[in-house]
This record gives C-alpha cells, sequence and structure tokens, in this order.
C-alpha cells in the first residue's frame, strides 16, 4: 500500500477501532479495579470460585489481556503522527504542538495515577511518545522493522526477569533462606503468585480506607511506578506506536485496505497467534497457574504474538463496521471522547469499588463483574454521541487541547443557519 493521507471520511474509521480499544481495555482492567492486583494475573488470587470464573479468565486471556492495551498504542501512535501532519500541512512548528500535547498528557497521566488508579498508561504514553516522534518521516516498512526489534527487546526483557525468577524459585523453597532472596522474590512475583492473608487484608483495608490513604500510598511506596512503567514496557509500547505510524501511513488504520486485504490480514493474524494462545491457557492451567508457569506463558511468550493479533482485531473491526449504522455510530462517538471515557472509567470504577465510594472491592466474582463491565460499555456508548452533536470535542478532550495549545477552544459547534423566509 502506498503512502497517503487520510481524509476525513477515514478517519471515521480510526475512531471507530478506538472506540473498541477504550471499552476492551476496561474487560481486563475491571480486575485490577475490583480485587487485590495479584488477582489480574493470576485468578487462584482472589475471586475465582465456579468454572465459569476460571473460563472468564481464559477468555480473556487469548482474546483481550494485551491486545486492547496494545490496540490501544496502535491508535495513539497513528492519532499522534495524524496531528503533526495537520500541523504541518498548517505551516506549524510540529514538534512545538506534539511536545505540548505530551508534556500535558504527562500531568494528566500524574493525576490519574497518583490521585485516582494505580493502573495509569498515560503518563508512559507521554514519555515514550515523545520518542515515537522521532521516527515521524520514516517509511511504513522501516517503522514495522524497527517495531519488530523493539518487540524483540521487550521478550528478552521479560525472558531475563523469568530467568531470575526462576533462579529465586530453588533458594526461597529452602528452610533459611536469606531475607534478601525472599525479598526480590516477592517484589519479582506480586503480580503473579497467590498473596498471603496477611497481604490481601493490607491491600483490602487500604483501598476500602479513606482516600487519602491511597493517594499517601502511591505518592510514598510506588512514588517511581510510572517511570518503572515506561522502562518496563517501554520497548513493547514504542514498538505498538510505530506499527500504528505504519498502519496510518499505509492506510491499513484508515479504511483505505479493499475487504478481501482485511479478510486476509484478520484470518492471518488471528490463525498464527490463537493457536499459541489457546496452548498457552492450556499450559497454565495443567501448571496450576504456578508462578514460573504465569511467568513464562502469561508474560514471556505472549510479547512475540501480541502484534499478529492486534492487527487481526484492528482488522476485523474494520470489516464489520464497513456498513455504518446506529452502532458504528456510537461506537465511533466513543473513539472520539476516548479520553474522556478513559479517565472517566477510572473516576466511576474507583467510586464503585473503593472505600471513598461504594466500597464494592472484593465483592464480586469474575464473573460478575462482567456486569459491571458491560454496564460501563454501555455508557460509554450513551453519553459522547449527544455530547459532540452539540460539541466539537469530548470534555477532556477539549481540556488537553486547550492546555496544549496554551488557548481556550472552541467547544461548543455553531448553531445552523436559520432557514431562509
Amino acid at each position: 500500500m502506498a503512502t497517503t493521507s487520510p481524509t476525513a471520511e477515514r478517519i471515521a474509521t480510526l475512531e471507530i477501532v478506538r472506540g473498541v480499544a477504550v471499552m476492551g481495555i476496561l474487560a481486563m482492567n475491571i480486575v485490577a479495579f475490583a480485587m487485590p492486583m495479584a488477582a489480574y494475573m493470576n485468578p487462584l488470587a482472589y475471586g475465582s470460585e465456579a468454572a465459569i470464573d476460571f473460563a472468564v479468565y481464559a477468555f480473556n486471556f487469548v482474546l483481550i489481556d494485551g491486545k486492547m492495551r496494545g490496540l490501544f498504542s496502535f491508535l495513539f501512535g497513528a492519532s499522534m503522527l495524524l496531528v503533526v501532519q495537520r500541523a504541518e500541512a498548517k505551516g506549524e512548528s510540529a514538534a512545538a504542538i506534539h511536545f505540548r500535547r505530551m508534556l500535558v498528557l504527562l500531568l494528566f497521566g500524574a493525576i490519574h495515577f497518583y490521585l485516582i488508579w494505580f493502573g495509569d498508561i498515560l503518563f508512559g504514553y507521554a514519555t515514550i511518545g515523545m520518542v515515537a516522534f522521532l521516527f515521524r518521516r520514516e517509511e511504513p516498512k522501516t517503522l514495522i522493522i524497527i517495531g519488530i526489534a523493539l518487540v524483540f527487546l521487550e521478550f528478552l526483557m521479560m525472558l531475563g526477569m523469568a530467568a531470575q525468577v526462576r533462579d529465586l524459585a530453588p533458594q526461597v523453597a529452602q528452610q533459611g533462606a536469606s531475607a534478601e532472596a525472599l525479598r526480590q522474590w516477592n517484589e519479582m512475583t506480586a503480580w503473579v503468585r497467590v498473596p498471603t492473608t496477611a497481604e490481601i487484608n493490607e491491600q483490602m483495608a487500604l483501598i476500602l480506607g479513606p482516600w487519602s490513604g491511597v493517594v499517601q500510598n502511591q505518592l510514598t511506596k510506588h512514588a517511581l511506578d510510572p517511570l518503572i512503567f515506561s522502562i518496563m514496557f517501554g520497548p513493547e509500547t514504542l514498538a505498538y506506536m510505530l506499527f500504528g505510524m505504519a498502519a496510518l501511513k499505509s492506510g491499513y488504520l484508515t479504511g483505505q485496505w479493499t475487504d478481501a486485504e482485511y479478510r486476509r490480514a484478520a484470518i492471518r493474524g488471528y490463525a498464527i497467534s490463537m493457536p499459541f494462545y489457546i496452548l498457552l491457557v492450556w499450559l497454565i492451567f495443567r501448571a496450576d497457574f504456578s508462578v514460573l508457569a504465569l511467568m513464562t506463558y502469561a508474560m514471556v511468550a505472549p510479547v512475540l504474538l501480541r502484534p499478529f493479533m492486534i492487527a487481526a482485531l484492528a482488522a476485523l473491526v474494520i470489516l464489520l463496521t464497513r456498513k455504518g449504522g446506529w452502532l458504528t455510530q456510537r461506537v465511533a462517538a466513543a473513539g472520539r471522547a476516548a479520553f474522556t471515557n478513559y479517565l472517566g472509567t477510572s473516576i466511576i470504577m474507583t467510586a464503585v469499588f473503593y472505600g471513598w465510594g461504594l466500597g464494592q472491592f472484593g465483592e464480586l466474582s469474575r464473573a460478575q463483574l462482567w456486569l459491571v463491565v458491560i454496564a460501563m460499555c454501555l455508557l460509554m456508548l450513551a453519553w459522547p454521541k449527544p455530547w459532540l452533536q452539540r460539541f466539537e470535542y469530548g470534555p477532556l478532550e477539549w481540556l488537553w487541547r486547550s492546555l496544549a495549545r496554551g488557548s481556550m477552544q472552541a467547544m461548543r459547534k455553531p448553531l445552523p443557519a436559520p432557514a431562509a423566509g
């Protein structure tokens, strides 16, 4: 596909895919909102009591976990490039506009992480987005090659971490294990091992306690976590942004490919990745969710598989929404207001589960949480379309743009001219 500039009609495709991504992210994040953090990776940690809970875990692992975050990263790279292209077309300083946008996003990410919810990705997107800007002029083929190299780098980083855990395992299994070995083990496996009763009680007390306690915990014990995220997942996130830039330039994310091309891309991506994902989740169940199994099969191996499934998912969404319709319009509107939907979701979910709100943390099973996901997705589909009929931007999109531009942007759409006569 030749490099091209997307038209307004094709940008709608970009918004549709983004709408799917922002709703899909909640489907996996919901566990981190509603349960102790180890439950995100390990269903034995909390909230899985019936067969349906383990079935939901398997479904999420194969089809959702990492894919929606990756798709969101794809779209972030594409949207970032689109802003740069538009600035250059107007004769504006693309660098100035881009870096102001990233600095404001960095501020939003810090507010999100320290004051609202620990699962923020915006801080990392801002820092990595500054690096992605350097690749804006590269051809799609070059972007893909660099992205592949970065994916392999991420794979090697995760492999190295898994090897450290493997080496620590026999040490901590022995009586009289050193305090340092136990500390390293507990820190490196916090996301995958079954927590002790004391650890669960500590997390429950923190989340169900006052908001000030949660903020203090973020500002003290986890102050550097946003930077750690940027380092740990930086290569993979940058790779996805570059893939998104390539997908924009090639027309893949803007609906310019034919149905046959998208169909082949979807079939090829799922054919490559799906069998391996099914094998991985079977191996995890077979190993009874052991720490080493989760490190190897849930954290390391998927790094090489995710890009195929993300590309296939984007192709499938584009194919299924080609003909438009009321639902497609709603999804596109959700995508146009993705920033508001993302941060708004964190506010609403913490209001439901945290102690300063309804205090439902730890009350629902993994399967029951899907009812919350569906309700929140319906809300994300409900409000943006009527809002965007009256206003140019979503509320937080307008704030982001205004802060980045250094002036208040026009918000309300002009009223239609009165009919003659």
